[in-house]
């Protein structure tokens, strides 16, 4: 595994099969690979385009969800048992990925990110899937990548899904509506 992309993501250590925590790290890495930014640039940019003046950064934003969508997985677990069970590995696996195809989406001019021509065509959940794919990631957890945002709204979600769809809002939503 690259290192920097272990250093981005530590929390790839707690995917346990190897083979799909290679899968999400290599995702990473080819993403970065064709994107415009850099590793250095996630840690800067904000998370957001629709929020003005936003100094919470992409990746901080990134690792909340992350850390989020883990707690409520085990939470689920705790009190829900197997009348409710999730897949850690793969919320995982979904929750690193689930903004992959902003760094696609994203450009970066005269120090500041902005929406790229690719981006205006091909939103991050349909470019973060096309290249999880193109890595191997499995169904399951591309659906996640697919299923996070607004475009997720048309689509049957799984547990999984769920939770890294309101992991990811509870943590963009109260950024957006204090502003009005």
């Amino acid at each position: 595994m690259d290192e920097q992309i272990k250093k981005l993501w530590p929390e790839l250590e707690w995917i346990q099969n190897e083979d799909l925590k290679e899968k999400v790290a290599k995702t990473w890495s080819l993403a970065l690979d064709r994107s415009e930014l850099t590793a250095e640039d996630l840690e800067t940019i904000p998370f957001t385009l629709l929020v003005p003046d936003l100094n919470v950064s992409f990746m901080s934003h990134k690792r909340a969800v992350v850390h989020i969508a883990k707690e409520a997985g085990e939470k689920a677990k705790d009190f829900f048992g197997e009348d409710l069970p999730v897949d850690m590995d793969v919320l995982l696996a979904g929750a690193i990925l689930a903004d992959v195809g902003k760094l696609l989406e994203y450009v970066k001019q005269d120090g500041k990110a902005l929406q790229g021509s690719y981006g205006k065509y091909l939103r991050h959940p349909f470019s973060g899937v096309s290249i999880a794919e193109e890595c191997g990631v499995p169904p399951e957890v591309c659906h996640i990548i697919a299923a996070h945002a607004k475009e997720g709204d048309h689509v049957k979600r799984t547990t999984e899904a769920y939770f890294v769809h309101h992991a990811d809002f509870m943590t963009f939503l109260p950024f957006k509506e204090r502003l009005k």
